[in-house]
């Protein structure tokens, strides 16, 4: 996933809905930012959704072999046994 915290400002117009505007300036909510961290969290969350489904196959592939043949090295997890 790529980091976005570093990353350079560029400018863009996007309409808006003009009551949630007013209200958004009449609060003092800084626009810029709070859509940036949106759209950044909205980014993340596609990524992340969409990572999962193109490696589907292998993470079902993954957990059958881990329920047919246990985790590796699992005998010598000793705080797994109770103790």
């Amino acid at each position: 996933m790529r980091r976005f915290d570093d990353a350079p400002k560029r400018a863009t117009t996007r309409c808006l809905t003009a009551k949630v505007l007013d209200a958004a300036r009449e609060l003092g909510i800084n626009l810029s930012q709070t859509v940036d961290e949106l759209l950044a969290a909205e980014v993340e969350r596609r990524y992340w959704q969409r990572w999962n489904e193109d490696n589907r196959e292998a993470i079902e592939a993954y957990n059958a072999r881990i329920e047919r043949d246990g985790l590796p090295l699992a005998r010598y997890r000793s705080f797994a046994q109770g103790k």
